[in-house]
């Protein structure tokens, strides 16, 4: 009997939210995880996030839409504007994916940061490498357009995974 194929996706949440926002729209998380398996045969979807316990709100409608969160400790820079927070999720990522190595076939990378190059090239010598899915078709590494026939852009599908408001 033939093994079922196992895709899982790795989220970077701050690249992800940052660069959908620098294009002036909101992603609709339930939306694009319907998205990550309708077109990605996407099983399981790890989403890297700052904790914070102002946005348990947040954690809780992520975790609704079917997103297995794992969280990163956050520096506080200024603890009286919380832009200046830093909650770098790449050594997260990067770990997990190589802890939930020999659960799937196939991974989906969610970023367009050229720190995951290491991981999405050696992801692809081993035949485990499904795509990289990068939020700005005109802001992301130079080091992923080498996975061009594996790249995706979250920014061409907007229409479709755009947040509208029903105010």
């Amino acid at each position: 009997m033939e093994k079922a194929n196992k895709v899982y996706a790795f989220i970077d949440g701050q690249n992800l939210y940052k660069s959908v926002e620098e294009q002036e729209w909101t992603l609709d998380y339930w939306k694009f995880r319907k998205f990550l398996i309708d077109k990605f045969e996407v099983q399981k979807a790890f989403y890297f996030i700052g904790y914070m316990k102002e946005m348990k709100w947040l954690y809780r409608m992520l975790e609704k839409a079917g997103y297995i969160l794992i969280y990163k400790k956050i520096l506080y820079y200024d603890l009286t504007d919380l832009e200046k927070t830093k909650g770098n999720v790449d050594a997260e990522l990067v770990l997990n994916t190589m802890i939930h190595y020999h659960e799937f076939s196939e991974a989906v990378i969610v970023s367009g940061d050229g720190d995951y190059y290491c991981l999405i090239e050696y992801l692809n010598k081993t035949n485990k490498f499904k795509s990289i899915i990068t939020p700005n078709k005109d802001k992301y590494s130079a080091l992923l357009k080498e996975f061009g026939n594996k790249r995706f852009f979250i920014s061409a599908k907007r229409n479709k995974l755009e947040y509208i408001s029903l105010k």
